[in-house]
């Protein structure tokens, strides 16, 4: 059974993918550099892409609830029913309008389904657009002092995974979070503790985030999406952990001190 990874080089997709093939599933990574290419933009590209699957992974990009994202949404659930997919696992995000509207396509597709509603992800510490800033030992973010039960993204994975191969996760919502509340202070506290650095956090506006973010290169609708997360979603809604890995898979989620205590080294610096 041909599972197409879409996302399939992002931090859930590459993860998810790299799990599938290790349990010896077919996959095809569905991406811009795929073969066949997969693009979100793209909807030439969906239909060989979807060819042979009967399951399929679902993580938007850049970001399931920014506008134009339901509709792609919906049709790639209609392009993927019609192409004999049986299973669709959704990646989706806490606290978020557009997010749950997507949510409820996939629900209402007609086929099995599995919806996995995620908080922040720590490998943006790691891998993503705050990597450099802990690096270079600040993190300055328009997040006030609100808390985030932030997520391992190694524990969506277990999870999407699981529901792509196994039975007993269809018609299931798992919401993802770590096992405890943290603000950004607390953040960079257990990084400075992982790392034997010192990094802080400086609270700072919307507006000095996007022009410092622009000076960085970082490109405009990305800039866009980031400032309205912050703006729409990070205001304390979501600061509270489930139980949702335990729901999934019997255990507890992962932690951010150990997190960040296994990825120190991704914030050594040259100096």
């Amino acid at each position: 059974m041909t599972i197409l990874v879409t996302g399939g080089t992002g931090k859930t997709g590459r993860r998810i993918a790299d799990r599938l093939e290790a349990l010896g599933r077919p996959v095809r990574v569905g991406s811009r550099t795929g073969t066949p290419p997969f693009d979100w933009a793209d909807r030439g590209t969906w239909k060989a892409a979807l060819h042979g699957a009967r399951a399929a992974y679902i993580s938007y990009y850049p970001d399931v609830a920014v506008p134009g994202a339901l509709d792609d949404v919906r049709a790639f659930t209609e392009h993927a029913v019609a192409a004999g997919v049986e299973r669709l696992v959704l990646l989706s995000g806490r606290g978020e309008p557009l997010a749950e509207a997507a949510e409820q396509v996939v629900r209402e597709s007609g086929v099995a389904w599995t919806i996995v509603r995620c908080a922040w992800f720590m490998q943006n510490f790691s891998e993503g657009y705050l990597l450099e800033p802990v690096r270079d030992g600040v993190i300055a973010l328009p997040a006030g002092d609100v808390a985030e039960p932030f997520v391992d993204v190694d524990d969506i994975a277990d999870v999407a995974v699981a529901a792509l191969t196994e039975d007993g996760h269809a018609g299931r919502l798992y919401e993802l979070t770590g096992p405890r509340v943290l603000t950004f202070a607390d953040v960079a506290a257990e990084l400075s503790k992982a790392t034997g650095r010192d990094i802080t956090y400086v609270p700072i506006t919307t507006e000095e985030y996007a022009a410092g973010a622009a000076e960085h290169g970082v490109p405009e609708d990305e800039i866009e999406m980031l400032t309205m997360l912050f703006t729409e979603t990070l205001d304390g809604r979501n600061a509270h952990v489930t139980d949702g890995m335990r729901a999934a898979l019997g255990r507890p989620a992962g932690d951010f001190a150990d997190f960040a205590r296994d990825n120190a080294g991704a914030w050594v610096t040259s100096e």
